[in-house]
């Protein structure tokens, strides 16, 4: 009990990529990101991150890095005309040590690496709001007039990595890092459905409700290389491996026993519950949920002494990952209605950005960045639980340097989403009272940052 009671507080603080450019990863594992999204190219106090091989080209000496984000804002969607809303406020920790030497440098970092955070639905979801369609339009069950009537949902979606390597120079320009990677995902739901119906001039009640989390651990690995081709242009690759991911789900659900209605009371087969809409986190089911593996590319290049301005490149690999390959409903009142099954479907995502650094005094540097996403998701993946939805990101801050071994950063940044549409008609085809929904997100954030150099 104490362990995952520990585990709980850890992810508490942990939770983001509600605001991130993939399916589950993000690349926002730093303040400094949020100021400059191009940091796969760069040489500075952040690069133990983007850029572990480049970190042979710092001062030599031990470094430590702290930082803290806060992302809000809401995440929304739309039946109906009607708005289901939830506000997101999630601190983000992350944390760094490393030493560098003539002819070697040690690297460990801790911090999110995927997620969403903690979202409240106090009104429910669309998922919840399209079952009062579902049940008027069945013909077995031959109830009218159904609504909902206090409806409730709540989801977390946490990853949290620990990462621990190393990096050595091949010559004098080339330089390389390596490193392994433990990752803990959460991915919880709690939701309450509540909805009358009306049946031979009587009102009934129907419940469900679900409070469970999938957990998961995995493992990876981390390959870099920094080439500094001038005292001016700087180049690095680096690649993170796909993460395997086997999520369990635990935790209690009490579905409506819809087959009470004609006769067929204690027939599992006629229930209706949350997980006959979200399989995969029925209590008790194993599904792979895998973190695709990432190949990022950066660029940067000192345009004056005081002047720097760099390209960065991430491209995700989600097609040779596994996600939630579920099995469709065993529900006759979900046949009845002729739904269909669609497991998520994904291409691969990639983001490209552009980032500048400038030198105001010899303490004093801004930065600012715009970042294009494409996450790659398709409509058959947005549902209730998530919605990548492509984004553009622009971002700025000021680094401060008191002295040689001190630095500390402000940033803030905002998200533009796309908003989309889902896809019930299709799954839900037949039912003329049935419309899609819409999704749409509004996220800001803002970080502080902190290194010491001893």
């Amino acid at each position: 009990m104490k362990k995952k009671l520990g585990i709980l507080a850890l992810t508490a603080v942990l939770g983001t990529g509600a605001y991130g450019a993939s399916i589950d990863h993000i690349q926002t594992y730093t303040p400094e990101y949020l100021g400059n999204q191009a940091q796969n190219g760069m040489i500075n106090n952040v690069s133990v991150y983007y850029n572990p091989a480049g970190l042979m080209q710092l001062e030599r000496g031990t470094y430590f890095h702290g930082g803290m984000q806060i992302a809000f804002g809401t995440e929304e969607m739309k039946y109906k005309g009607k708005k289901y809303e939830a506000d997101l406020f999630q601190p983000i920790p992350n944390f760094a040590l490393y030493s560098v030497r003539d002819e070697r440098a040690i690297f460990w970092t801790f911090g999110a690496i995927g997620g969403g955070g903690d979202l409240e639905y106090k009104d429910g979801v669309a998922g919840i709001a399209v079952i009062p369609d579902i049940i008027n339009g069945s013909p077995l069950l031959g109830l009218t007039n159904a609504k909902d009537i206090g409806s409730s949902a709540e989801g977390t979606n946490m990853y949290v990595q620990n990462t621990l390597g190393r990096a050595w120079m091949i010559n004098d320009k080339l330089s390389m890092s390596i490193a392994a990677r433990a990752v803990l995902g959460m991915r919880n739901l709690k939701g309450d459905l509540n909805v009358t119906a009306e049946k031979d001039g009587h009102t009934l009640p129907i419940h469900a409700d679900i409070d469970t989390e999938r957990t998961a651990w995995g493992f990876g690995g981390q390959i870099g290389f920094n080439y500094k081709a001038s005292d001016r242009l700087n180049l690095a690759l680096r690649y993170d491996s796909r993460v395997k991911m086997n999520f369990k789900a635990s935790g209690t659900e009490n579905k409506a026993g819809l087959g009470a209605l004609f006769g067929h009371s204690g027939n599992k087969d006629f229930d209706l519950g949350f997980s006959d809409f979200y399989p995969e986190y029925a209590p008790g089911v194993k599904y792979r949920r895998d973190l695709p593996a990432i190949l990022a590319a950066g660029a940067s290049y000192k345009v004056t002494d005081r002047w720097t301005m760099a390209l960065s490149g991430n491209y995700y690999f989600n097609k040779d990952a596994k996600m939630d390959k579920t099995k469709k409903s065993d529900s006759v009142i979900l046949k009845q209605v002729n739904a269909q099954h669609f497991d998520p479907e994904y291409d691969n995502g990639w983001e490209i950005a552009v980032g500048t650094e400038y030198k105001l005094t010899d303490k004093w540097t801004w930065i600012g960045s715009v970042n294009y996403a494409d996450t790659g998701a398709k409509k058959n993946s947005y549902d209730d639980i998530e919605y990548a939805l492509n984004s553009i990101m622009v971002g700025t801050g000021l680094k401060y340097k008191p002295n040689d071994t001190m630095e500390w950063v402000a940033t803030v940044s905002h998200f533009f989403y796309d908003g989309k549409t889902g896809n019930y008609v299709e799954k839900y085809p037949g039912n003329g009272k049935i419309v899609e929904q819409k999704y749409d997100k509004s996220i800001s954030a803002v970080g502080l940052g902190f290194t010491k150099k001893f």
